[in-house]
């Protein structure tokens, strides 16, 4: 059943992401789907806070995955395939060992490398409601 959140302003974000905390147990994998700008990244740092990510949280652009550690020390995996033009670049930087580490996997843009994302895994799609408010839906 899928879960409905409002986000009214940036505010609401320490409380929607612990709501989300809440949902990962079993969830290793974690897609963010939404519109360029509908704050994909913005979230994943909040998220990343509510996990006790010390580092400085940004999009993995470029980059396609940056590396985190929770307050337990773990890591957590951040991709952005917002640039991929072909899912093998995924493959070329390991993507897949990254997806079946056991280690929580952020994901921006997966639609973009699809055909490589493991089945077991937690969507949360952003929706733009309001020029500072969003809808977050958690399915599976």
């Amino acid at each position: 059943m899928p879960q409905h959140f409002t986000i009214a302003s940036l505010d609401d974000l320490p409380r929607v992401a612990a709501q989300v905390q809440a949902a990962l147990p079993g969830h290793s994998i974690v897609l963010l789907e939404g519109e360029m700008g509908a704050g994909k990244t913005t979230f994943i740092k909040a998220l990343c806070r509510q996990l006790g990510v010390q580092d400085d949280v940004s999009s993995p652009t470029f980059a396609l995955v940056n590396e985190y550690r929770d307050g337990r020390n773990q890591p957590i995996y951040h991709f952005d395939f917002y640039r991929l033009d072909d899912p093998q670049e995924a493959v070329n930087i390991g993507a897949q060992e990254y997806f079946d580490s056991g280690y929580l996997c952020l994901i921006e843009w997966p639609s973009r490398v699809e055909a490589l994302l493991p089945p077991d895994r937690l969507l949360l799609t952003l929706t733009v409601t309001g020029p500072t408010s969003r809808e977050l839906v958690i399915s599976n």
